[in-house]
């Protein structure tokens, strides 16, 4: 723990002591949807209620800080929307937020609506944004982690990956019985720009034939040996994972090679994209969002902040906004194993 992380620690600790409970707070989701995203800001909202407070919504994340886009939310507000995918308050990514010039708008906007404390919903950017402007505003703050990527430490699971892993598994089935039909090479891509927990889930839960993903160097030797090798097996079907990151350069670039090295079997390209992004919820992401919205709304009536909210071991866990930005999670050396011998 950093000197100046302890006297913003000492400085809110004071200010908040002293002070009358937290009696408004406002909530936004930032960065890239994820499925559940609404179910936290349900349980946020209803959690705050419960406990007399007032909660504002902000919508498009950071940029309507800046702007001053808050309004004032009622219980009615998430009616009917644990189901939905999507974020009912709307979400972007503002360049403008990481200038002084952006936090100072924002910082002003928050103070013109008596704002005591924040939720924040989303991912790496999301906190990497909050740690620097709460080193400038020591305003009181809790995250949660709303990415489809689980790239962040201090959680098991973060909202919205085992929906988008889910839709990723039914596509990837789907395109294996074509890729069957047609004795064809099937190279899916899915989404992981720094991350590949959806290409290796997806791609293990329906026996891909290789998975590559950002954390392994690819090794496209292997690979084509591997195909030769099948083929002179009669084994002419593969379906090949690839999350958006890997080194190599994604499906595009992998389908390049097989074109000129594998010139009798043909191969076929299927860019999955932001079709993982939506869709309603699975049961896990609800349950998820809602016990850490719910979290959320007691770490700010406890005056733990700065903290992101996860799930380890299925216990509640505080992780600080600084110790989040500063490293990902990573793949486990037993799953990279296990990539390798289930695909031989």
């Amino acid at each position: 723990m950093t000197f100046i992380f302890c006297l913003q620690e000492l400085y809110l600790e004071i200010l908040f002591t002293k002070n009358k409970p937290m009696k408004r707070i406002g909530v936004l989701t930032s960065g890239g949807d994820s499925p559940g995203m609404n179910a936290a800001i349900r349980a946020v909202l209803r959690t705050a209620l419960y406990h007399k407070m007032e909660v504002y919504g902000i919508r498009h994340g950071y940029k309507g800080m800046i702007e001053g886009d808050i309004f004032k939310m009622h219980s009615s507000d998430v009616t009917n929307i644990i189901q939905r995918g999507g974020t009912i308050l709307k979400t972007a990514r503002s360049k403008e937020f990481m200038t002084d010039e952006g936090m100072a708008k924002a910082h002003e906007q928050l103070q013109k609506h008596n704002i005591e404390g924040l939720v924040l919903i989303g991912g790496d950017g999301t906190f990497r944004g909050a740690n620097a402007f709460f080193s400038k505003y020591p305003i009181p703050a809790v995250g949660l982690p709303g990415t489809i990527d689980k790239d962040l430490v201090g959680t098991d699971f973060t909202i919205g990956f085992d929906t988008a892993v889910n839709t990723a598994v039914e596509a990837i089935d789907k395109i294996h019985d074509t890729a069957e039909a047609h004795d064809r090479i099937f190279i899916v891509e899915v989404m992981g720009r720094d991350a590949g927990y959806i290409a290796l889930n997806s791609g293990i839960a329906c026996g891909a034939d290789d998975i590559l993903i950002p954390e392994i160097r690819t090794d496209i030797n292997r690979m084509i040996q591997h195909i030769r090798s099948d083929e002179r097996r009669k084994k002419n079907v593969h379906v090949i994972v690839v999350a958006e990151g890997d080194d190599f350069g994604g499906a595009v670039e992998l389908k390049s090679v097989f074109d000129q090295q594998l010139p009798d079997l043909e191969s076929r390209i299927c860019v999955l994209g932001h079709i993982q992004r939506g869709g309603a919820p699975s049961f896990a992401d609800r349950v998820l969002a809602s016990r850490l919205g719910y979290a959320a709304v007691l770490a700010l009536i406890e005056k733990k902040y700065q903290m992101m909210v996860g799930i380890v071991n299925n216990e509640i866990k505080y992780t600080s906004f600084s110790e989040v930005v500063k490293q990902n999670a990573s793949i486990p050396k037993d799953l990279q194993e296990m990539i390798m011998i289930l695909a031989s």
